[in-house]
C-alpha cells in the first residue's frame, strides 16, 4: 500500500454501486455520501431527521447535479426504527456494495434509547449491530462489498465493557461511555471480519476514525465552545475527517479487518493511513462475548 497522501481524488469510479450511509445529513457522514455520489454511486442517506436528510440531499445535488440519492428515515436509537428502516432498504435494493456505519452520539445530555439503553452505547454500537445484521443479506452476494464502521481514538479511553450491566449506564463519565461504544465498534468489526472470512464471503469488514474534525457531534459539549479558539488549529475539516472512511470503503488495496485514521500527530488530523487499535479491541474472547451479548439484546442474528 502506498504511503502517498491519499485524497478523495483517488476514489475509484462508483457507477453501478449502491452505498448506504448512516448519519449522512451532516459532518463526516455528509462528506462521505457526497464523495461517493460524486463518483457515481447510488447513495442512500439513512438519517434520523427526514427534513435534515432531504436538505443534505439537495446540498449534494447542488455540487453534483446528477447525483442519485435516496433519503431514508432510520433512528439508530430505536431498534423498532432500525428494523423498519432495514426492511425498507431491503425492499428498495436487491444489492448493497457499501454499508457505512457512520452515525454517532458523543456528549449528548444523559438519556436512554427507546429500548432503555445508554444513549451512546445503544446508538453507536447496538443500533449499528442490528442494522448491519438486518442488511447483510444484501451485501453477501456482492463481490467487493464492504461494511465500514466508524470508530474513534476514544476507544482507548476508560473503555472496559461491563457485561454484567450490558448496554445500560456504566458510571457518570460521558466520555468513558463514548469510549466504550467506540471500542465496541472495533470489536464488532474484527469479529465480523473473522466470521466473513471463515464463511468464504465476498464481503469485508473494516473500520475507520476521522480524527478530530469540525462536525456537529460536539454540539452538546459546552467546554469545546469555550476552548475552541485554542484547539481549532488542531482540528481538520469534516471533508478531511471523512477520508479515512472513504479509503476504507473504496481503496482497492484495502483488506478486511483494517483500521484507517489520520496520519498526523496523535491521529488528530491528516490523510488516512492504516492505524493501530488497542489490545482490548483485538481480544478475541471479548469480541465473541460482545457479539453474543449483542445478539441476545437485539434478537438479530447474522448469516455468517
Amino acid at each position: 500500500m502506498s504511503d502517498d497522501k491519499w485524497t478523495a481524488e483517488e476514489i475509484p469510479e462508483q457507477s453501478g454501486r449502491v452505498a448506504v450511509v448512516t448519519g449522512a445529513n451532516s459532518g463526516n457522514g455528509f462528506e462521505t455520501a457526497k464523495a461517493l455520489a460524486g463518483r457515481g454511486a447510488r447513495v442512500m442517506l439513512a438519517v434520523r431527521d427526514l427534513d435534515k436528510g432531504s436538505a443534505a440531499a439537495e446540498a449534494i445535488r447542488v455540487e453534483h447535479p446528477g447525483a442519485d440519492l435516496v433519503v431514508q428515515e432510520a433512528d439508530l436509537a430505536s431498534l423498532d426504527s432500525v428494523r423498519e428502516a432495514a426492511a425498507a432498504v431491503r425492499d428498495q435494493f436487491d444489492r448493497i456494495d457499501l454499508l457505512v456505519n457512520n452515525a454517532g452520539v458523543f456528549h449528548t445530555p444523559r438519556r436512554q434509547t427507546a429500548d432503555g439503553l445508554e444513549i451512546r452505547f445503544g446508538t453507536n454500537h447496538i443500533g449499528h449491530f442490528a442494522w448491519t445484521g438486518l442488511l447483510l443479506e444484501r451485501l453477501l452476494p456482492v463481490a467487493g462489498s464492504r461494511v465500514v464502521t466508524v470508530s474513534s481514538n476514544a476507544h482507548r479511553y476508560r473503555s472496559r465493557i461491563d457485561f454484567e450491566r450490558f448496554g445500560v449506564a456504566q458510571g457518570r463519565s460521558q466520555s468513558a461511555a463514548y469510549g466504550r461504544s467506540k471500542l465496541a465498534n472495533l470489536q464488532f468489526t474484527y469479529e465480523l471480519q473473522r466470521r466473513l472470512a471463515a464463511a468464504g464471503a465476498q464481503t469485508m469488514a473494516l473500520a475507520a476514525h476521522p480524527g478530530w474534525s469540525e462536525t456537529e457531534i460536539l454540539r452538546d459539549f459546552p467546554a469545546i465552545r469555550v476552548i475552541h479558539p485554542l484547539i481549532g488549529p488542531l482540528r481538520h475539516s469534516a471533508a478531511m475527517g471523512a477520508l479515512a472512511t472513504l479509503r476504507a470503503a473504496t481503496d482497492p488495496t484495502a483488506s478486511g479487518g483494517e483500521f484507517y485514521g489520520p496520519d498526523g500527530l496523535f491521529e488528530m488530523r491528516g490523510h488516512p493511513v492504516l492505524v493501530p487499535s488497542n489490545a482490548r479491541s483485538h481480544d478475541t474472547a471479548l469480541q465473541r462475548r460482545l457479539w453474543g451479548a449483542s445478539e441476545q439484546l437485539t434478537g438479530v442474528t447474522f448469516k455468517v
